[in-house]
Formats: structure tokens, C-alpha cells, sequence
């Protein structure tokens, strides 16, 4: 199998082989890692039409061996160009922001956000003298309203965080190209076995690949998938940041990604299932899950999204009290932050994602103190079923 052929390769057999160095290097079957800080450079200087940036081998360059096969995978999978990979989820989204946004200039983006981009947006930017006003991502009629002469882009998640409401992609990408806008999307939740938005028109596919695209929750890293224009205006921002992916956390991604499809496969299954069942228990006053019927957008979505994901929310009854009560009462799922990984984890959000904010901001994201957010793990079906029965019963 070798890189010239990716597009012939279903999705499954890319997580393996896209990208991947032709000849092995040295032989290996699994690229080694690169630990070395620097390359050596030829010392006559870059070759004639070389770029000096080319000719130097540097970690912070995202240039390594390691990093190079990686960001070449990513970007095969999600039906990009390029692909650049990061230290942390947050790299990627605020390295990305500011390559498309100057001082004094707009943006629009999802009212329903992950705490820290909310925290990013809404204040770091804003202190750097760039606005944004919040939009309904599902109501794409509603936008124009809030367009500016000096807005330059939008922002939401493919699927969002806590509450999984499902913006329209297509819209957006229609939307940012009719009105000159960059377009830029949230991809952690769905990863590109579910959804690919570069496919879909969006310019610039973010992920925290801490979560889903590892899933081991051994290492933070982030990714930014895109023309190759674009990615290389944020990989030039990122090396000046210095937000780059030690070449050990590259390895440990490239590995944890190669599963990526059959995680993916029963972390859905275990969600549509925990997700049924706890829409029909009697203390459980709602679920917010696109797998159900009662759910707003998933019919608009079903003909971009080929998955509803491995996360949920839900409220009980009995409020915040309640919900501290039932998380102490199980015994599978560890109450910790983050996601994507193959164990399950259950957290209020007022304790993880969305601690940053204050009250009033929750409140406004609809995000009260009483939401349980669950990310369904591989475990056995059943037992998680099981678990949450007894834990609720207690």
C-alpha cells in the first residue's frame, strides 16, 4: 500500500496506510519516533527552488517524520489537502482564529460552544479588538441579520458540546462563500467518520484530537484540516506560537488513530443504546441525543452526518441533587473531564467543560448546574445499562 493511491482506499484502510512513508523507513512496519529536536541541513544551503522552512527539519516546524505521515493521514481522511497537527485542541482553534482574524474585524459564531472557546472567543478576542456576535447555528435564515462589513468569518461545531445540537454545515459553507466569509467548524465530536465538512465546503475542519481521533486519553493534541493555502497560513501562526505536537504524542496518535473506525462503531452503538433507555426511564426528565426521535435537527443532518456520536446529555428530575447522587452511584463510568476515550467518562459540565463561565453564561449556552454529560466508552452494553439502571434506582 502506498501514498499514491489514498483516494482508492476506503476510510478503514486509510486510518492504516494513508500517508505512510514509501519506502518504510528503515524497514519498519510502524514508523519509529522522531525524538530528535532538530535535522540535520545541508550545509551548501536549500536546494535551487527550495524554501529555506523546507530544507530545515525542526519539531517546532511540524516537519518531523512523524509529524509529516500524520498531518498527510488526517488530511486523507477528512478529504482535505493538508493537515497540521497541534499541541492541544485549543492550539488549533485559536491559532486558526487569529491567522483569519485581524484587529477590528467580526466574527459570527454558534451561540452553543465548548466553555473554552467560549472563554477564547468572547473575551481573549474581544480584549485583542475582535468582535463577534453569537448566531443559532440551526437556523441559517437568521444570519444575514448579524453580518457586518468587518466580519470575516464563522464559527461553530459540527456537533456541539454539552447539548449536541447539530448546526447546518452546508448552510454555513454556502453562506461563508456567498458573503466572502472564512468558514470554520468544530469537528471533535463527530471526527471524520462521521463527518467530513472540508467535503462539505467548510475552509477549515478543527479538532481537539485529545478526544475521539487518540481515544485512548493518554496525550493532548489538536489538528486543523484544510486547503493547503489556509493550513499553511495557520502552520506559519502555529510556529510562531510555538503550540507544536512533540513527535512521541505524534506516534501515539498515528497509533491510537488506526482504531479510530471500530471505536467509533460501538461508542455509537453504546450511546443510541444508553440514550433509549434513559429516554424512557421515569427519572429522567429529557435527553439530548441525535439518535432519538424527539431530537430537532437530526433529520437535517442525516445526509451529512453518517453517525450520531459517542456523547450525550441529560437532566434528571430532581436537579443538580439528584444528579451528584446518580454520578457517585455508579460504578463504571469515572467522573473525570474530556471524551472520545474507550473508557466511559460522566461529568456536569458545570464541573468540566463549561466551569470557566460564569452562571449567567451557562444559563444563556443552556447549560444548568443539574446537566449530566456522559461519553460512552467500549465497554459491554449491557453492564453500562445495567450500571445506570441500579445507580438510578438508588
Amino acid at each position: 500500500m502506498t501514498q499514491s493511491d489514498p483516494d482508492r482506499m476506503q476510510f478503514d484502510t486509510r486510518l492504516m496506510h494513508a500517508a505512510a512513508p514509501d519506502p518504510p523507513i528503515g524497514g519498519s512496519v510502524v514508523t519509529p519516533i522522531f525524538q530528535s529536536a532538530m535535522g540535520v541541513q545541508p550545509p551548501e544551503g536549500p536546494a535551487p527552488g527550495q524554501d529555506l522552512h523546507d530544507s530545515i527539519r525542526y519539531i517546532r516546524l511540524h516537519n518531523t517524520p512523524n509529524h509529516l505521515e500524520l498531518q498527510g493521514r488526517l488530511a486523507s481522511l477528512a478529504g482535505a489537502q493538508a493537515g497540521l497537527v497541534c499541541a492541544s485542541g485549543m492550539a488549533a482553534i485559536s491559532a486558526s482564529l487569529l491567522t483569519v482574524l485581524q484587529p477590528g474585524q467580526h466574527l459570527l459564531v454558534s451561540q452553543q460552544l465548548y466553555g473554552g472557546s467560549h472563554a477564547w472567543i468572547h473575551a481573549e478576542l474581544d480584549r485583542l479588538g475582535i468582535t463577534s456576535t453569537t448566531i443559532d447555528g440551526t437556523a441559517p435564515s437568521t444570519w444575514a441579520a448579524a453580518l457586518r462589513p468587518e466580519t470575516k468569518a464563522i464559527y461553530l461545531e459540527t456537533i456541539t458540546n454539552p447539548l449536541l445540537r447539530l448546526p447546518d454545515l452546508p448552510a454555513a459553507a454556502a453562506f461563508a462563500k456567498e458573503h466572502g466569509l472564512v468558514s470554520l467548524t468544530d469537528n471533535t465530536l463527530a471526527t471524520p467518520a462521521l463527518c467530513r465538512p472540508v467535503e462539505l465546503g467548510i475552509d477549515l475542519s478543527l479538532h481537539s484530537a485529545t478526544k475521539y481521533l487518540n481515544g485512548h486519553s493518554d496525550i493532548l493534541a489538536g489538528a486543523v484540516l484544510g486547503s493547503e493555502e489556509l493550513v499553511g497560513e495557520v502552520a506559519s501562526r502555529l510556529t510562531l506560537l510555538g503550540g507544536c505536537l512533540d513527535p512521541n504524542a505524534c506516534f501515539l496518535l498515528t497509533r491510537g488513530l488506526k482504531t479510530l473506525g471500530l471505536r467509533i462503531e460501538r461508542q455509537c452503538s453504546n450511546t443510541q443504546a444508553l440514550a433509549e433507555f434513559l429516554d424512557g426511564h421515569p427519572a429522567v426528565e429529557h435527553v439530548n441525543y441525535p439518535g432519538l426521535p424527539h431530537h430537532p435537527d437530526s433529520e437535517h443532518a442525516r445526509s451529512w452526518l453518517s453517525g450520531w456520536g459517542g456523547l450525550l446529555s441529560f437532566e434528571l428530575a430532581g436537579g443538580e441533587a439528584a444528579a451528584r447522587s446518580l454520578v457517585q452511584a455508579l460504578r463504571i463510568p469515572a467522573y473525570a473531564p474530556s471524551l472520545g476515550g474507550v473508557e466511559t467518562l460522566i461529568t456536569l459540565p458545570v464541573d468540566s467543560s463549561h466551569a470557566i463561565l460564569s452562571p449567567s453564561e451557562r444559563e444563556a449556552a443552556g447549560v444548568g448546574p443539574g446537566l449530566v454529560r456522559v461519553a460512552l466508552g467500549i465497554e459491554g452494553q449491557q453492564d453500562i445499562i445495567e450500571d445506570f439502571a441500579q445507580a438510578l434506582e438508588r
